[in-house]
């Protein structure tokens, strides 16, 4: 089911309509205050202190309302940002959507975020306030000594019916097409997370130029397990508002709780961080239902296509039959979509079919609003199959790093904004995703790509269930792609339950790179399940796995 081209038009000829005020432009589009909007998993609770399972547009303006009412009771003015502290998707939605209905900015932390790396991220950000549940309250409270210390350090449950009568007069704020309504951080995989913000304009610029093209128009109700605090998690929240789409908040990221999310909520649409289908391929699909399913939308790095195809075996997926009518065709399609916290929306997609050829680690082409390019290291755009850094431009983009300019400007070559991955395109324009730059490994025979390279160790031996690549030299040898030294490569294999141990993993594993031309690993290890260390967005810890895996490879 699509948007009715009356509606597409109203929301297209909006000239106020952004990111920060989607809400308080519903009712201009007809939609009633009536109408059920929001599907919620327990984990939220109301100012009342009840648990609501669904909330109505009627009931999300005044809880919105509510909210806005005690920041603004508590100081906090148009411009000024509050760090929300918490891991729940619908914590971060209604307080961004309060906090910009006043003019501020919503800084949205994962909690998860290791202490001493979140407190140090908030200090940066210089807020006004923090905003948080328990457990982490107790340990907030230690900003309020900070050099400049926020106005307060709140829970969510001091919020109360009563601070609705707090609203500014001028309630809801009027945006400006450049005004900041949101910090998002980067998941930190290499340090303090940078802080991207978004504007009113470009969270929401993405999707508008798709609506524009007739796409991304799709009312079917959608189960958004993002992590909370990403823009996409709150981009594909609003967007469901503005279309229509019943959205649902999921709060466990994990491929048990969102093969369960399914069978409760029976969403069409499935959106999830790449880690969390990857763990819903690894469980026993035999007795899940899942046929209500028509897509699974991965976001954040590009996805192993064995995990893929694991899921394009459930569900379904409408099809125009050769007798021009619409009909359901078995297995749902896979959209790979592939961007960062600092695109503000994805920039590139793939769709995987059931019964279709793979194309690796394909991630399409460029969006119609975007530009790519594979880049050399002076900044040249590379001709096809000519590996590079991946720069792109679009007004999506975030306009900087909150109170960071220098790592900002760093991040920019040739007049494009590098996203921190290798990839190359080929003549059709379609770009392939290699390795991020961090994590490529440079050997005596040439450059190892690990996400490439563990795409193909999947793909040839079903028996791994997951596997990542490290490469280890000398402590002061450093060898990635921007450093002169060399090291040696490790793969760390996690075999699926019941599966016999190769006898020489090493061997076995240095066949199937033979076969295709890749460089050999020095050694592999069998190791159990959930030893490879991830971060708070389901990546791969390498920094961290390095440490670890000299230990493991001392004592294979």
């Amino acid at each position: 089911m699509m948007i009715n081209e009356q509606l597409r038009r109203a929301i297209l000829d909006d000239r106020a309509l952004g990111a920060g005020n989607v809400l308080h432009r519903l009712t201009r589009y007809g939609r009633s205050l009536e109408g059920q909007v929001l599907w919620l998993d327990g984990t939220w609770r109301d100012p009342a202190g009840n648990h609501p399972e669904v909330l109505t547009l009627g009931e999300l303006h005044e809880t919105v309302a509510t909210y806005a009412g005690f920041y603004r009771r508590n100081g906090v003015r148009a411009k000024d940002a509050v760090a929300i502290v918490t891991t729940s998707i619908t914590d971060f939605a209604l307080n961004l959507m309060a906090l910009t209905s006043i003019g501020a900015i919503a800084s949205l932390v994962n909690a998860n975020m290791p202490v001493e790396t979140r407190r140090e991220y908030i200090r940066r950000q210089r807020v006004v306030g923090i905003m948080t549940r328990e457990p982490w309250h107790k340990e907030l409270q230690s900003h309020l000594r900070d050099d400049v210390p926020p106005l307060f350090v709140a829970l969510q449950a001091e919020i109360t019916p009563e601070d609705r009568a707090h609203r500014p007069e001028n309630y809801p704020f009027r945006h400006a097409p450049n005004d900041p309504i949101l910090i998002s951080h980067s998941s930190g995989t290499t340090g303090i997370p940078k802080s991207a913000f978004h504007t009113h304009t470009t969270l929401f610029h993405g999707a508008l130029s798709r609506l524009s093209d007739g796409l991304d128009c799709s009312t079917r109700s959608r189960l958004l397990a993002l992590p909370g605090h990403h823009v996409s998690a709150m981009s594909n929240t609003l967007l469901g508002l503005l279309l229509g789409a019943p959205v649902i908040h999921f709060t466990d990221p994990s491929g048990k709780g969102v093969l369960d999310g399914i069978e409760k909520f029976r969403p069409t649409i499935v959106f999830g961080f790449t880690h969390t289908f990857m763990e819903m391929a690894g469980e026993d699909l035999t007795d899940r239902d899942l046929s209500c399913v028509e897509g699974f939308y991965a976001s954040g790095d590009a996805a192993h296509v064995v995990h893929i195809r694991r899921l394009l075996e459930k569900g379904q997926h409408p099809v125009t039959g050769r007798d021009l009518k619409p009909k359901l065709a078995p297995g749902a399609i896979f959209l790979d979509i592939f961007g960062s916290t600092e695109m503000g929306y994805v920039l590139f997609d793939y769709v995987h079919r059931p019964g279709a050829p793979s194309m690796g680690r394909c991630i399409g082409r460029p969006m119609r609003f975007a530009e790519a390019a594979a880049l050399s290291e002076d900044g040249e755009v590379l001709p096809p199959g000519a590996v590079g850094r991946l720069g792109v431009r679009s007004q999506s983009l975030t306009p900087g790093f909150w109170n960071d300019n220098v790592r900002w400007h760093q991040q920019w070559l040739g007049g494009y904004f590098l996203t921190g991955d290798l990839v190359y395109r080929d003549a059709g324009n379609n770009f392939y995703h290699l390795d991020r730059t961090s994590d490529a490994i440079r050997t005596s025979e040439g450059f190892v790509y690990s996400a490439y390279t563990e795409e193909l160790l999947l793909s040839e031996y079903e028996e791994i269930r997951d596997c990542t690549i490290v490469g280890l030299a000398a402590e002061e040898v450093r060898f990635g792609w921007e450093d002169e030294g060399v090291a040696e490569t490790y793969v760390l294999l996690e075999l699926a339950d019941g599966v016999t141990a190769p006898e020489d993993p090493t061997s076995w594993v240095n066949a199937a790179l033979t076969r295709h031309g890749l460089p050999a690993v020095a050694g592999a290890v069998l190791v159990p399940e959930d030893t490879i260390p991830v971060g708070i967005t389901g990546k791969v810890l390498k920094r961290i796995l390095r440490e670890q895996a000299r230990t493991l490879v001392a004592g294979r």
